[in-house]
């Protein structure tokens, strides 16, 4: 019989023992990804003794603990993946490097750029391994993009849009502004760091946005790049803004369909005539088990060889997001307050 070409591939490099912190529906489909990328996860720390026995059950987790010092301690944990609300982030990160883990933080790394830098610190103090679980820069369709621009296939690329935005519910972290909820940093993320990882760094940021509640819902942005190339950015937890994003330059452009940040197609309007004015090329990449599959086993490789930061999203790349982040949120709230 073939092989199943769509099948994960594990990591080259020794298996890791996660300690996997939170319970939430992120947990549910990121963990199923670590095992499946021949990882294994020896202990789950949540604040609610009946989900986190029933989420280690469900997962065949041995430990299920309230007690974080705990799963600190044990030495068969290697990595800690931190997956609680945002404005807990720098906290649990910390601890986890200063109990000897590597931290593999979900997205926003913390709420603000001032607090992504003290966990690269102190990650650099301890050794240990620190990076953003921002999965886009690892799933292969956005890697091939990003690649075939690098190479020229849409000339000099001038010109990003993206957007995340759809209505949600108005309950749970991403209303709480005590939880660190706010539409740019959970959504808006998406398309900042696409936007720079095409275009450079950004050197001008202009922002509007609605607050409810101490909490950004929505923001409309325009960022200015260092090489002459502009975005024109979206996200918003109160209405739909079309999740796609193109991709511009001299010589074409690609389209990114909904939902932009996690897809496995794309369409390719350059290269040739056709491509251009009749039909465009199409690009896929099979996703990998959720599609955390290929940022787990780059981080595995990582930590394997020694690295204490990945040059996909190392450290300088993760702050320079976090500081336009910052400008957006702070022009969104000082426009509120006017």
């Amino acid at each position: 019989m073939p092989a199943n070409r769509n099948a994960p591939v594990n990591s080259t490099g020794p298996a890791l023992r996660w300690g996997v912190l939170g319970t939430g529906r992120i947990c549910e489909t990121f963990v199923p990804d670590i095992q499946a990328a021949g990882g294994i996860v020896a202990a789950v720390w949540g604040r609610r003794p009946e989900k986190t026995e029933a989420f280690s059950r469900q997962h065949g987790i041995e430990l299920a603990t309230l007690d974080l010092d705990a799963l600190l301690q044990r030495e068969d944990v290697d990595v800690v993946y931190v997956a609680t609300p945002p404005a807990t982030h720098l906290d649990l990160a910390v601890r986890a490097l200063e109990a000897g883990k590597h931290v593999l933080v979900e997205k926003p790394m913390a709420m603000s750029a001032d607090e992504v830098g003290r966990i690269f610190q102190v990650a650099s103090a301890h050794d240990r391994f620190a990076m953003e679980a921002m999965w886009m820069k690892f799933n292969p369709l956005h890697v091939e993009v990003v690649r075939l621009i690098r190479d020229g296939l849409i000339g000099e690329p001038r010109y990003v849009r993206g957007a995340f935005g759809m209505p949600f519910p108005p309950l749970g972290n991403r209303w709480s502004a005590e939880l660190g909820g706010s539409t740019v940093l959970d959504q808006g993320i998406y398309p900042v760091t696409l936007a720079e990882w095409v275009l450079g760094p950004v050197s001008d940021v202009s922002a509007t946005g609605v607050v409810l509640d101490a909490v950004d819902v929505s923001a409309r942005i325009t960022l200015r790049h260092d090489g002459g190339g502009s975005s024109q950015l979206a996200c918003s937890i109160v209405e739909f803004v079309d999740p796609s994003a193109s991709l511009s330059g001299t010589a074409g452009w690609i389209e990114i369909p909904a939902m932009f940040w996690a897809t496995d197609v794309a369409r390719l309007h350059a290269g040739s005539a056709g491509a251009l004015f009749r039909e465009p090329d199409p690009l896929s990449r099979p996703r990998e088990g959720n599609g955390y599959v290929p940022m787990i086993r780059s981080v595995t490789d990582a930590i394997a060889r020694g690295e204490r930061q990945h040059p996909s999203h190392d450290a300088a790349a993760t702050h320079s997001v976090a500081r336009i982040l910052d400008d957006i949120r702070a022009q969104i709230f000082a426009g509120a307050s006017a």
